[in-house]
């Protein structure tokens, strides 16, 4: 009973985390106040190229899990159903949620959409299935080098920014903003909703 309760609290964690994610990202593109650097790269590929959202951030994530094989992270399934799930969940989000009128209206929804994706880190990579694509940098540098995953975090998202915005896609303010704040309430995050080792060691995982 304990097992299956522990188990149950990881995948409802995992899934979750991972709608959440996307769906947070959407809200941030229609604030239309500045994206998340990831949003803006997979922008820059869809003026350049015309590729959707959705696709771009599938693809990105695929190939990020490359850069894996020299930090010897072993991906797990969250890590797998991230690359997979996310851009979906944020084609979701496109379809619910519009663009509010007025710029007080659409400042709240992208700071939601930032708390969110903060929180949604925190469920997904504490589940311990395994971190996603691009949080596995984070994760890896840390247990590599030791450099502190708020560090690496910002500095994979500035990279990842200068890209898209040299392929057309939208920077804002908000963009600076999301640069400056995901890495430290990711960290936050991960911290309250990690489960804890004898937790995971119930589950036989």
């Amino acid at each position: 009973m304990l097992r299956s309760r522990h188990y149950l609290r990881r995948w409802s964690q995992l899934l979750s985390g991972l709608f959440l994610f996307g769906f947070s990202a959407a809200m941030m593109l229609r604030a239309n106040i500045g994206v998340d650097p990831w949003t803006v790269f997979a922008e820059g590929f869809n003026v350049r190229w015309g590729f959707s959202f959705g696709w771009v951030i599938v693809i990105s994530g695929l190939a990020v899990l490359l850069i894996w094989i020299p930090l010897r992270q072993r991906p797990g399934i969250g890590t797998i159903l991230n690359a997979l799930l996310v851009g979906p969940s944020m084609e979701v989000g496109l379809a619910l949620v519009e663009t509010p009128e007025t710029l007080p209206q659409r400042i709240v929804l992208f700071s939601s959409g930032l708390l969110m994706m903060g929180i949604a880190s925190g469920l997904y990579i504490g589940a311990r299935f395994g971190p996603g694509p691009r949080d596995g940098l984070m994760v890896g540098f840390n247990a590599r080098f030791g450099w502190p995953m708020w560090a690496v975090r910002t500095g994979v998202e500035s990279t990842v920014l200068a890209i898209g915005w040299a392929l057309g896609g939208t920077f804002g303010v908000g963009t600076i903003v999301f640069a400056v704040l995901i890495g430290p309430l990711a960290q936050r995050a991960i911290m309250v909703f990690r489960v804890p080792d004898y937790l995971t060691k119930s589950t036989g995982t």
